[in-house]
């Protein structure tokens, strides 16, 4: 029953509070609490002491007059979103503003090592072909 409130309260809470676009389906994300690999949004801290980012300084694509006064904002985005950002911004809206990554599970090897093959299976098999003489015997 606690779970049922606590998702209620998540769902009013990510329909009052400001939102910013995540992903190219227009989906308005807001995230609070603990980080989850696989959910990815602005991250809002509020009180709470600067979570742990990947990099140390903000990122910023295009400079931009209306948000050079603003505060960094802090986005949960997959590592390879946050390595080639330029590549990535526009899909959070967000190449204007300066960017703090947020880390999470997903950053430590250990992670990713344990979830290549989750990638994997979206990829066609390569076929294996042979060249001149492979598996034959030659005697």
């Amino acid at each position: 029953m606690r779970k049922y409130f606590l998702s209620l309260s998540a769902l009013l809470m990510l329909q009052a509070a400001p939102q910013s676009f995540a992903g190219d389906l227009g989906i308005n994300v807001i995230l609070s609490g603990e980080i989850k690999p696989g959910v990815y949004g602005e991250v809002q801290i509020g009180n709470a002491p600067r979570p742990v980012v990947v990099y140390d300084q903000p990122r910023v694509i295009v400079v931009d007059k209306r948000y050079v006064d603003r505060a960094p904002i802090y986005l949960h985005v997959p590592p390879g979103h946050a390595k080639h950002w330029d590549k990535h911004c526009h899909e959070y809206h967000a190449c204007e503003r300066r960017v703090y990554f947020v880390r999470s599970q997903e950053y430590e090897p250990e992670y990713q090592r344990e979830h290549e093959h989750d990638h994997d299976h979206d990829r066609p098999h390569k076929e294996h072909k042979h060249g001149k003489g492979h598996g034959k015997d030659k005697h």
